[in-house]
């Protein structure tokens, strides 16, 4: 990866992987130029990313995710929404989704805020709705005292060794495709990592316009005394990335499986196979098995920001010790 001169230098990562001659992920920290060609610009990231756009995108396409660190410019929620903004993506807004979020500012909201001490599992953002990001960022606003790492991993990776390994499962997520219930409630529960209301999911407070929105996507709603259960597909487990033109495991079938659990929702219940039948127990961790060790855990600093193809990379969270504040934008 030849980096960039006048902004841009390579830098390494602990347990990077090397896939076809493409670490993963890509890191770029400021080179020794860059602030002297930033003279009066107000932040060195903001202004490299707008005079090497293209440059940057075809990294993403190659890598799946880079992050940028050592850019001391980006210190603030404000800084991290101006590089957003620099990218030129357009902003998706966060409908149908599980993690319980707030808006910061701008295109900025906080990451999923279920307590420190839960893990969240592996999943490309919102695959069980058809709207989902196609890009993904991330920004360390207060560095984790321990742990608190989010681990990523390239799709296709995924995708062929469950294919060599499983065939005939991955041949029926192929013919039916996978349909996942979650059980939400009217507020926001803070204390689970799947915790967000019917009312802030589909934006509104009114039922039928719930509906209506569940439906547009691909949602249907069953109403329960003091919530809703809704009930997303089927929908395909694998799609093909026509831009890679390579098969990817675009699903949360495991996040779902070993991570929805709360005290509406029952993980096991939570995703089928799109016929109905289950899905096998010994298979759902053996996938957890492959996605832990093909993956690579970021040690977040602060100042941080990690940009994610949400077509090439699944990404999650390790439990952490407090203080930690990640913020994230989506984008379409």
């Amino acid at each position: 990866m030849p980096a960039n001169p006048i902004f841009f230098a390579e830098t390494k990562l602990p347990h990077q992987k090397n896939y076809s001659g493409a670490v993963f992920p890509a890191v770029l920290s400021p080179a020794a130029a860059a602030v002297e060609h930033s003279h009066n610009r107000p932040s060195v990231l903001t202004a490299a990313v707008k005079d090497h756009k293209p440059w940057l995108d075809s990294l993403l396409h190659r890598h799946g995710a880079v992050l940028f660190r050592g850019f001391d410019s980006v210190s603030t929620a404000s800084d991290f929404n101006d590089v957003v903004e620099a990218f030129g993506y357009e902003e998706l807004p966060y409908v149908g989704g599980a993690a319980p979020r707030t808006n910061v500012v701008g295109r900025v909201f906080t990451a999923n805020e279920s307590p420190p001490d839960q893990k969240i599992p592996f999943h490309h953002e919102m695959a069980q709705v058809p709207n989902y990001p196609s890009k993904l960022f991330f920004f360390c606003e207060v560095e984790p005292a321990n742990g608190g790492e989010t681990p990523i991993v390239l799709s296709h990776i995924i995708y062929d060794k469950m294919s060599e390994k499983y065939p005939d499962f991955v041949d029926k997520l192929h013919k039916h495709g996978l349909i996942y219930t979650r059980v939400l409630g009217e507020e926001d529960d803070p204390s689970s990592p799947i915790g967000r209301g019917w009312k802030s999911t589909f934006l509104t407070k009114d039922k039928a316009v719930a509906e209506e929105r569940a439906a547009e996507l691909n949602m249907k709603l069953e109403w329960t005394e003091d919530g809703a259960k809704m009930i997303m597909g089927p929908i395909p487990a694998i799609k093909y990335d026509e831009t890679r033109q390579r098969k990817i495991w675009f699903n949360s079938m495991v996040a779902a499986y070993t991570g929805w659990e709360d005290k509406r929702n029952d993980p096991k219940k939570a995703v089928t196979f799109g016929d109905g039948n289950v899905l096998p127990e010994n298979i759902m961790y053996d996938c957890l098995k492959i996605l832990e060790d093909e993956s690579v855990a970021i040690p977040w600093r602060k100042g941080d920001v990690l940009l994610i193809d949400n077509l090439a990379v699944l990404h999650s969270r390790k439990p952490f010790t407090p203080p930690r504040r990640i913020l994230a934008s989506l984008c379409k």
